[in-house]
């Protein structure tokens, strides 16, 4: 039955029947859909004694307020004829509320009509927000989607320049008769303001350097979305604790805003370091210096020296920022590397120069390296170190260097829908300055998607290829081989690749690896791999590869994913056993 004062009354003797304390109101809502009955319970005050004490006095005044409660509670969403009819019963020490909603014919939106001055009504962001206004049109009326639509026109006149905008007129006419709304709406966008001056507080560079980060210049009309990409880039360059880029609205006068940027700096020299261990690298100390600004022109320095028991390096880079829209760096540096792998074992000195930038949405790099040192190739296959078969060398070699890369990720600690691709070229412009002439091409993708939940697939592949005239000159880092915690797991680093006559593994002309791994995660930071490795490296078209399969385990610990991986060799007669890979490092 419907709820009305005169069903109240006659149920008055119920309700005067001896008064105790109640463990509190069962509430069910029936005849509108989930959204509907949520905005119900929101609004019913029955639905706030689920779990508190109520007399029967206090029951009958709730029951009674409700017909009208629901009928507020529709309203917003267009239904402004809602009706309720109730049943009431006491079941053990609670009261039983069922409400049955009728929501009746809702309102729709049949006229719009926007007032707004012609030259803000033309700005792109502008013209967007209107649109949505307009959509209201031929729309059930709903205070939510009323709401949004107006006020992202208002958001997109300031963020623009329209510091003034006001709005003057903003009416829904309702005729419940004829279910129907006419929706008006009026602005008066005032001037459009530009940008003035650009200050800079507190910070530690010369006069002019900053100015390389502002993404607009005086004059240019001001928009809310520079000023965050303002301070996203400054944030980005590393230098500062503490960005604030505050537009001076008080005094904004004659149609132009000052920007104030208060800056702190951050501290100046990094110090890192710590033990770490890799499969690959075994256990080590790794330590670090980073200055992030030597001087007022914002050049940076790091020093990074690592001793490990398969891997030590000693590596120095010398930054000159040049801040723009297209964050270009050139960059010099040293690396000394005493390599000690299952199949070869080198030392050598690399000196870098390149220019990075970003370039069609890549990060683009384009430079000079000198390489020179000595090896010993052909470690795995022999009989011991002095056994026939081994290739020693010492090489120089000097060649340009352009790499492309591209990442997009949803989450940088655990990505859920994401990809990664670089491309790598090398070679040399002839024997004048170096002691084999050679190019080379290298290509790495991985591609990681969420499905059924706390699941992940991750498809990873490299692809590689080398044409020289001399390939016994060239070092192990410039060969290509197989295996280890980033390639064929099951397998050693860098252990599978051609072999010379006596049977020594002394790497390919050639490489392809692909792999293929699925995560199942039991808990936000814990969870399971299975995963199938396939790949070799090769000279010419003698491509057999090699398989690894196993399973793992997956932390996302505070420093980052750690990954424990149990991996076996599959069909390989000259392999066995059991191999522990380990890798600290985030997903792209």
């Amino acid at each position: 039955m419907r709820l009305t004062r005169r069903h109240g009354l006659l149920l008055l003797p119920w309700f005067l029947l001896p008064s105790i304390s109640h463990a509190g109101i069962v509430l069910h809502v029936d005849g509108v859909d989930e959204n509907l009955t949520n905005a119900v319970r929101a609004n019913v005050e029955l639905s706030q004694y689920a779990q508190r004490d109520v007399t029967a006095a206090q029951v009958r005044r709730l029951y009674e307020k409700a017909p009208d409660e629901v009928q507020a509670a529709l309203r917003p969403y267009g239904y402004y004829e809602a009706t309720a009819t109730g049943d009431l019963k006491q079941v053990g020490t609670n009261w039983d509320v069922t409400l049955h909603v009728v929501p009746g014919t809702p309102v729709k939106v049949t006229a719009v009509q926007v007032n707004i001055d012609d030259v803000a009504g033309k700005v792109p962001a502008v013209r967007r927000a209107l649109r949505g206004v307009t959509g209201l049109k031929d729309q059930q009326l709903n205070d939510g989607a009323y709401d949004g639509a107006r006020d992202a026109v208002s958001g997109a006149l300031t963020a623009t320049g329209f510091l003034d905008a006001k709005l003057t007129v903003h009416t829904v006419e309702v005729n419940r008769a004829e279910h129907s709304a006419a929706v008006k709406l009026t602005w008066d966008a005032g001037p459009r303001y530009r940008y003035g001056q650009i200050h800079f507080k507190n910070s530690q560079f010369r006069d002019g350097f900053l100015d390389r980060y502002v993404p607009f210049k005086s004059g240019d009309y001001f928009n809310q979305s520079q000023l965050l990409e303002l301070q996203q880039a400054l944030n980005g360059a590393d230098y500062f604790a503490v960005v604030n880029v505050i537009p001076d609205t008080d005094d904004a006068k004659d149609g132009t805003i000052d920007i104030n940027v208060e800056l702190a700096p951050a501290k100046r020299t990094i110090y890192t370091g710590g033990p770490f261990f890799g499969t690959d690298t075994g256990a080590g100390l790794r330590g670090g210096i980073e200055k992030r600004w030597i001087n007022d022109r914002g050049h940076k320095w790091k020093n990074e020296l690592v001793l490990a028991q398969r891997l030590k390096t000693l590596s120095t880079l010398y930054q000159i920022p040049m801040p723009g829209p297209n964050q270009r760096s050139f960059n010099f540096g040293a690396n000394f590397r005493d390599a000690d792998t299952v199949t070869s074992k080198s030392r050598t000195l690399q000196l870098v120069a390149n220019e990075t930038r970003l370039w069609h949405g890549w990060q683009r790099t384009i430079g000079i390296n000198a390489l020179s040192g000595t090896f010993t190739v052909g470690k795995r296959g022999g009989e011991g170190d002095n056994a026939e078969g081994l290739e020693r060398g010492r090489s120089t070699l000097l060649y340009p260097e352009v790499s492309l890369s591209r990442k997009k990720g949803d989450n940088p600690t655990f990505v859920r829908s994401g990809w990664s691709i670089t491309v790598t070229g090398r070679s040399t412009a002839g024997p004048l300055l170096s002691d084999a002439s050679f190019s080379q091409l290298i290509g790495d993708v991985k591609w990681i998607r969420s499905f059924w939940g706390n699941n992940r697939l991750i498809l990873r592949g490299s692809a590689g290829k080398i044409w020289t005239s001399n390939f016994s000159a060239l070092p192990p880092q410039l060969r290509f081989f197989a295996g280890g915690d980033r390639s064929v797991r099951g397998y050693d680093y860098e252990s599978i690749g051609p072999r010379n006559v006596y049977g020594r593994v002394i790497g390919g002309e050639g490489l392809l690896v692909g792999s293929t791994e699925v995560e199942h995660y039991f808990t936000r930071n814990w969870g399971m791999a299975a995963f199938v490795d396939a790949g070799n490296a090769f000279t010419g078209t003698d491509y057999s590869p090699r398989v690894g399969a196993g399973l793992g385990v997956r932390w996302l610990s505070p420093v980052g994913m750690i990954r424990f991986d149990v991996a076996v060799p599959v069909g390989d007669k000259n392999e066995h056993g059991i191999h522990l890979h380990v890798v600290i490092g985030p997903d792209l």
